[in-house]
């Protein structure tokens, strides 16, 4: 048990993330409203018992992790302390609060109209902004740790907890809470957009096993979409600018395949890190694709809803197959 809690790491909610993201897609398209599209309500055939399993095994992996993750606070409270002080794995410190609340969002169970739904999300956004903090703090106030130093694609996990924290409370009614994670997140996520695209020397240190994470770049704006649609209660066009730009930076990422290469050649859990921003891609098109009505967006959502699928399985897979090198002793990814 301490040589698995040794080599545990934020990073490995990573896998956590992409189920309880697949959970909230599986949930929003077998909801497809009445005057939807024919091909959208295809969807609603599929069994509802297949969501409930899906949302059950991302409730397992999500409360697994947790759990080991105490567990190594407690015991290995010094190696914890080195995550934080480290710039990439600081970030994966969001990861598990921005799970537990796409799980709450997902439930089968719990409306966001409900008391539990109300002190859940507030167990889970606390310490996303007591984060917010201690990181935005560091950024512009605190020597070597200056955001330009310091950025990386991952940097962008940030951003999307105070995203996924907005989507959340703008479900339950709380619009004014909603509006201000919502602007909290945009205000910094403007910041480090342009500081990721000036290639400053943060950027660099990034390990080749992780680039997958460059996909993150989609991700934010994608989330901020989703979360501008719950607050504005439509896809206006504010929603539908993030989304082309989402699009945009999806594609030009696709079409760089050698960027990811060298991190391809060998199983590692880095690869999780595709699944997320392609899922909350796929959910951003189904709203997109909801308000527009038009063949060509269905089009786009169904390519979205298969990659996003396939991807998740695939990864399903692969992690079933290489269960032996899920704890490394020397990870290149994320070990301080």
């Amino acid at each position: 048990m301490m040589s698995i809690l040794a080599r545990l790491h934020a990073g490995y909610f990573r896998i956590s993330l992409a189920l309880c993201s697949q959970a909230l897609l599986w949930k929003i398209v077998g909801e497809s409203p009445d005057d939807a599209h024919a091909l959208r309500r295809m969807f609603r055939m599929l069994p509802s018992t297949a969501f409930v399993l899906l949302w059950s095994l991302a409730l397992f992996s999500l409360a697994s992790l947790s759990l080991l993750y105490i567990l190594r606070c407690l015991y290995l409270f010094e190696r914890v302390k080195a995550e934080f002080l480290h710039h990439v794995g600081v970030n994966y410190l969001f990861v598990p609060w921005i799970s537990w609340l796409l799980l709450l969002q997902s439930s089968p169970f719990i409306t966001p109209k409900t008391m539990y739904y109300l002190v859940l999300w507030w167990v889970f956004v606390v310490p996303v902004v007591f984060l917010d903090v201690k990181i935005y703090g560091q950024w512009f106030t605190k020597g070597k740790r200056f955001l330009s130093a310091v950025a990386n694609p991952t940097s962008q996990l940030s951003v999307i907890g105070n995203l996924v924290g907005a989507q959340a409370a703008a479900e339950m009614g709380w619009r004014e809470s909603a509006v201000c994670m919502f602007s909290l997140g945009m205000a910094h996520y403007l910041v480090l957009f342009v500081t990721l695209y000036q290639r400053l020397s943060g950027g660099n240190s990034l390990p080749t096993m992780l680039r997958p994470v460059f996909f993150m770049f989609f991700a934010a704006p994608s989330v901020a979409s989703l979360a501008w649609d719950s607050i504005s209660g439509s896809f206006d066009y504010p929603a539908k600018m993030l989304f082309f730009l989402s699009l945009f930076l999806f594609l030009s990422l696709v079409s760089r395949p050698s960027l990811f290469k060298k991190s391809m050649r060998k199983f590692n859990v880095a690869w999780w890190a595709y699944s997320f921003p392609l899922t909350v891609l796929a959910l951003a098109s189904v709203d997109y694709a909801q308000e527009v009505k038009g063949f060509l967006a269905h089009g786009i959502m169904l390519v979205l809803l298969s990659l996003s699928v396939l991807v998740s399985l695939s990864l399903m897979v692969f992690t079933a197959l290489n269960t032996n090198m899920l704890f490394l002793e020397n990870d290149p990814s994320v070990k301080p």
